[in-house]
């Protein structure tokens, strides 16, 4: 699914408006995993699939009105953050976002990352050619999974449509309703906590 390249927008759109099956079938596959990706990200794994289908409804209901102001992409990915944000608060586990911002801000450290907000020293590589090697390996992916999964909401939201998902930080920031220095600091905060994780695995190794 992620190496799927749906049609553009221009032949997109006005099928989706006819309700062409085909067109909607085109655009789950192209958008489906990223949309539950940052479903999950936001509200986790129990609720993230509803959130989805919330998205999906809400995407075809509002269509006749989009604007094309962004692409289809940032549009849908928008309305699924807004969707997860919303079941958050029904759910009575309200975040708030403006403290995670500030902390974000506050316990950044910047020494692994130059100004552009690359890593200023990569973590190592790691070749599996082993046995040991693939055990180390899969034992870094935990490692790095378990910390994506303790980050606040935003900051895994940021790292998962910037690294995962590839998303350009415009588009980031338009789908999680964010400044782009907010949106750059939660980067910036998130790959610091992997980062660290990482250190913290070759260390014990």
């Amino acid at each position: 699914m992620a190496n799927y390249n749906p049609p553009s927008d221009d032949e997109l759109i006005p099928q989706l408006l006819k309700n062409d099956e085909i067109a909607y079938r085109q655009a789950v596959r192209a958008y489906h995993g990223m949309m539950i990706h940052l479903a999950r990200s936001i509200v986790g794994d129990a609720i993230a699939d509803e959130v989805a289908q919330e998205a999906w409804v809400a995407v075809l209901r509002a269509l006749p009105k989009f604007e094309r102001r962004s692409s289809l992409k940032t549009w849908i990915m928008r309305i699924v953050s807004n969707c997860a944000k919303s079941r958050l608060r029904h759910e009575s586990r309200t975040v708030n976002y403006g403290t995670a911002i500030e902390e974000a801000t506050a316990m950044l450290s910047s020494n692994h990352f130059d100004e552009h907000g690359h890593w200023a020293t990569p973590p190592s590589v790691w070749h599996a050619d082993t046995p040991e090697a693939l055990v180390s390996s899969t034992e870094l992916q935990h490692c790095i999974n378990n910390t994506l999964d303790s980050l606040p909401p935003l900051q895994k939201s940021v790292i998962t449509l910037r690294d995962i998902q590839g998303l350009d930080m415009e588009s980031i920031c338009k789908v999680l309703d964010v400044s782009e220095s907010n949106g750059r600091v939660l980067l910036h905060r998130a790959r610091s906590q992997v980062r660290e994780a990482i250190d913290q695995h070759q260390r014990v190794q």
